[in-house]
Order: structure tokens, then sequence, then C-alpha cells
């Protein structure tokens, strides 16, 4: 009997990872239904970190908190202890896209990821993992730094304000009312390794995301720059562009980074799990030329590739060769179009998993 692993990511603001995994594997079932299915839903430092460890660490313990959301108002969110006393915090979910009303590119901040950063180590965290993808901003982690304890001032001594837009004035940076490190350290998990600055950095490449027009970009690049004039440090640091800049607010404070899917499929043992399987399905809401850079799908194909079994992609939309997979099938071509594979995702995804077992390269 073939043994299936179905490790996509999340389809980011249509469906998470644990709901795209049941979907392929029914479909694929449909097809097949006497293969062995296993689900390890995954994630990559970005939306459905915290998930994605709760399902597989035992004993991990998740914290409410309620925090200051990306513009004005408190939002609940939550961070994870785990067994190790490491806390686990997701950016997402206190800071992202999905925390957005309306995109607010020059205002939206991290504050309330400080905030909940702060939380964790008031309880005892001995060492912090920061899931950093997904987030709604470009502030270069200023609001974080400054829930932390850190002063960001402009001429006058005055705090400048929170997001991109407060950069515009800033002057000094004092981060002595930083807390130290926890003894077990700070760990990025970081989905990208673009650096804060130029054609590949945070502004140029992530800003439209979040709904910059040209000339905005052009002012948020401005303001990261002027951060790192005023921070002096070196913002060429493969990742310090990860999250509007928040990676390099971070490496300011001392951490570090390590890729996000790696972390995380380490955390649910995926590296065993494929090698023990026939086939690996994964995929994500859009497979493109960022997909090479860390991120879930092309972590999965290395995986398989390691264990020389036939990795699979479903995507939402597919926007880059596939050599690295065995077969692909995009929902939006399922679906006859980006907005009904968004509409109902679940839906598609299903078709995807029954259109990819038709072409398994097992044999029942």
């Amino acid at each position: 009997m073939p043994t299936v692993v179905f490790a996509p990511d999340s389809f980011k603001g249509s469906a998470s990872a644990a709901v795209v995994a049941a979907a392929l594997a029914e479909g694929w079932s449909s097809v097949r239904p006497g293969d062995s299915v296993v689900l390890a839903p995954m994630a990559d430092g970005g939306e459905g970190t915290l998930d994605a460890f709760e399902l597989a660490v035992p004993r991990a313990v998740r914290h409410a908190v309620t925090v200051l959301g990306p513009t004005a108002d408190e939002v609940a969110a939550s961070w994870l202890a785990l067994p190790d006393g490491t806390a686990l915090i997701e950016l997402a979910d206190t800071s992202g896209l999905g925390r957005l009303a309306a995109l607010a590119p020059l205002d939206a901040h991290t504050f309330g990821f400080g905030q909940a950063i702060a939380a964790a180590l008031a309880a005892g965290a001995t060492g912090l993992l920061l899931a950093i993808g997904g987030s709604s901003s470009t502030d270069g982690g200023v609001g974080a730094l400054a829930a932390l304890g850190a002063r960001f001032t402009d001429a006058s001594g005055r705090p400048i304000r929170l997001g991109n837009r407060g950069l515009g004035t800033l002057a000094r940076a004092d981060l002595s009312g930083l807390p130290a490190l926890p003894a077990g350290g700070v760990r990025i998990l970081s989905d990208v390794t673009n650096p804060l600055l130029g054609p590949t950095g945070a502004a140029t490449v992530f800003g439209p995301q979040k709904g910059a027009d040209p000339q905005q970009v052009i002012g948020l690049e401005s303001g990261l720059a002027r951060l790192a004039r005023v921070l002096g440090r070196l913002p060429a640091v493969p990742g310090a562009g990860a999250a509007g800049g928040t990676g390099y607010g971070l490496l300011a404070w001392g951490a570090t980074i390590a890729p996000g899917a790696g972390a995380v499929g380490t955390a649910i043992g995926l590296p065993e799990l494929v090698a023990a399987a026939d086939v690996v399905v994964t995929g994500e809401g859009r497979f493109d030329a960022q997909t090479e850079a860390g991120k879930v799908a092309t972590y999965v194909a290395g995986l398989a590739l390691d264990a020389g079994v036939p990795a699979l992609l479903a995507a939402g939309a597919i926007e880059a060769p596939t050599t690295a997979f065995a077969a692909a099938a995009s929902l939006s071509e399922l679906a006859g179009g980006a907005a009904a594979a968004i509409a109902d995702a679940p839906r598609w995804a299903r078709a995807a998993g029954a259109a990819l077992a038709r072409r398994a390269p097992v044999s029942s």
C-alpha cells in the first residue's frame, strides 16, 4: 500500500495549511482509495506556524495576549510555550495582513508583535522563536523594538509615530532599553532571504503586496534607508528585509535567522515522514520566483529529492517552472480563474488532489 504525505503551506487568505492538506488528501483518496495518507500541514515562519507547532509538539501550551494591532485597534492574539521553555510568537497573528480591515502600507506597524514578545519574556521564556512572515507593515521592526523598550526619536527628542511614515522623521535610536536576550537566544524564522534595501529589498519586493503604489514604495525605501543610517547596522544581511524589515530590527537586538520551513519541518518530523513515503504532495497559494527563497514547497521538494521520493505540487497559481516536481496542478486553472479558486479553495484543492492522483508516479 503506497504511503502519500501531504505537506502544504497555507493558501494565504483562503485556507489554512490543515484545511488544504485534508482537502488534497480527500481528492487523492477519491481516485486512489487504497493509498495510506499522512497529513503534515506545514508553515514557513508565516501564517500557520503557531498551529503547526501546536499540533506537532506535545505539551505545548497556548497563551492568550491582547496587543495593539497593526493600526489602531487592539487584537486578541496568542503565543505558544514549548516544553523546553522556548516561546513561539507569530507576527502574522499579532500584526499580519489578516489583522487589517484595509491595507495601510505607510502606517501599519509591528508594535503588537513586540508586546507579545514582552509578554512571553515576562512569563519566563528562556528562548524565543519569532515567526515573522505574513506582515502588513514596512516599519523595519521599529514598532516591535519600541514595545520592548527601545526609543526612536525625532530631532526634537520626541518619539516618532509608528509605521514607516514615522521613519521619515527619525533622528536617533536608543536600544539600551531593550531586554537582554534570553539564555536560549532569539531565533527568527524567516521565509525569505531578501536584504533590507535595494531592488530586492523589503520595500521594492513586498511593498506592493501590502498596498503600496509606486510612489509609496519610494517613500518606504527612503524610510528604511534612514533607519539603516541611524542604526548604523549592515542592511545587506540575508533576511534583513523579511517582514518589511522586521528581520533587520530584530538582528539589531541580537537575534539570529533560521529558515522557517526547516524549523517547522524538524518540529513536525517531516524529514522522517518523507523518507518513509512513496509520494509527497506539497503546495502553497502562489508558486512563483519567491518560492525558491526558503518557502515550504522548495523545502519539501528538497527533502523528497534527498529521500528519492517523487514530489507533487498543488498551488493556487503557478507562475514559475515546476521542474522539481513530478507533476503539478493549479487550482486557478481547475477553477477557471483565480477568483473562483480563492473563493472556495478547499473545493479546488480536492480537485487538485484528484488530478495529481491520476498522474501518480506509483502503482496502486
